[in-house]
């Protein structure tokens, strides 16, 4: 009988003993071992029967969920270190065989959609084998009927401890899928009991088993996936809300002390519309808020810039001032009245005006520049 993924000791948060982690690890390394040495044969008798198109996408799959298995092995060993763990140790490894694989590296469409923990991935690889075995009609043991009727009727359990986890909309279609696939495995082994020729039957009953325990991890895995994007979506709704009424409140001040404000005000989150929860609308809108952030940044940016104008005028005005001082111009009447036009934008009652501020800061400027330029040289008398 073909090696089975093994189940692991312990759950997700919760660390298992020793002696089973051991007795899991050494079933997992035979599980590895028969599972690369049976996709490899696969493989060669894909290319033999000149199948590839039919059956290379099945059998590279195959292949990407046991190489995501073997990395999450060699992990695993590293952390086991021969035995050498503590408490802390062995609920990082607990971690490492129910948290999720890192396959964003995987060159297959489907395999990037995927979540999957190292059982599901161990799981999903024994049906993909078990799907192209019998397609290819290559089953080692096909003799063996009975072995592989169990193996069919320990898949029916896996698959109803699956079940267990779809939401209540789809869980009540899944478990009349499962009590048909239970009621023909039933029959088969009731024919075969009674001496009936199932070997045409078998393999179509095992695709079929197959096929709805892919569909199911699969899709509690881009279950997991969507739940994860809405998660991320809330956290950052409510980052960027609370952003976006800090800026409202800097556009209302800089509004009060200064004109003009910027033209492009501030930008309405409410205006990418309620979050949604199906996993290519979240990314979207994901992608949307990401946007919207840099807008929000650029109009903070903006009325930081200008609420700093009226403060820029009034240091300008301070070193013109000292700078006259310095040169003896600062009775200069010109410069007077130019100081008290300057002054009064900023006693007035209302925002300071930057295209009245700004040219009688330049007239000042250049006032005591000509000043500068046409005063006479102070001499000790000497002719």
């Amino acid at each position: 009988m073909t090696t089975v993924s093994p189940t692991p000791p312990g759950q997700l948060g919760v660390a298992a003993r020793p002696a089973d982690l051991l007795d899991y690890l050494g079933r997992l390394d035979a599980w590895v071992t028969q599972r690369r040495s049976e996709l490899a044969s696969l493989d060669e008798q894909i290319v033999a029967t000149q199948r590839q198109a039919e059956l290379t996408a099945d059998v590279s799959l195959a292949l990407a969920l046991w190489q995501a298995v073997k990395s999450r092995q060699d992990l695993i060993l590293r952390a086991w270190d021969s035995g050498r763990v503590g408490p802390n140790e062995l609920e990082g490894l607990s971690g490492l065989i129910w948290g999720r694989l890192d396959t964003a590296g995987s060159s297959l469409d489907r395999m990037q959609s995927m979540a999957v923990s190292l059982p599901e991935a161990g799981r999903l690889c024994d049906a993909l084998v078990a799907q192209l075995r019998t397609r290819l009609n290559t089953d080692p043991h096909a003799e063996q009927q009975l072995l592989r009727l169990r193996d069919l009727r320990a898949q029916v359990e896996r698959i109803r401890d699956q079940i267990a986890l779809e939401p209540p909309a789809r869980a009540q279609a899944a478990t009349a899928r499962l009590d048909a696939l239970r009621g023909r495995t039933d029959e088969l082994i009731a024919k075969r009991q009674r001496g009936g020729d199932i070997g045409g039957l078998l393999g179509p009953l095992e695709i079929d088993a197959a096929h709805f325990e892919r569909d199911l991890i699969v899709g509690s895995a881009q279950r997991r996936e969507a739940r994860d994007l809405v998660a991320r979506a809330r956290e950052r709704l409510a980052t960027l809300t609370a952003r976006e009424q800090a800026v409202q409140q800097l556009a209302d001040e800089t509004a009060q002390r200064v004109w003009p404000v910027p033209k492009q005000g501030v930008p309405a989150l409410a205006a990418l519309g309620p979050m949604p929860n199906t996993k290519a609308a979240l990314t979207a809108y994901l992608a949307g808020l990401d946007a919207y952030g840099h807008q929000l940044e650029a109009s903070l940016n903006a009325y930081q810039t200008a609420g700093a104008e009226a403060q820029r005028g009034q240091d300008l005005l301070g070193a013109l001032s000292a700078k006259a001082q310095a040169l003896g111009q600062s009775e200069d009447p010109t410069l007077v009245d130019l100081a008290g036009l300057i002054s009064r934008q900023f006693s007035i009652d209302g925002p300071v005006v930057l295209g009245v501020l700004t040219p009688l800061l330049g007239a000042y400027s250049a006032r005591l520049d000509f000043l500068k330029a046409t005063a006479r040289p102070v001499t000790d008398g000497t002719p």
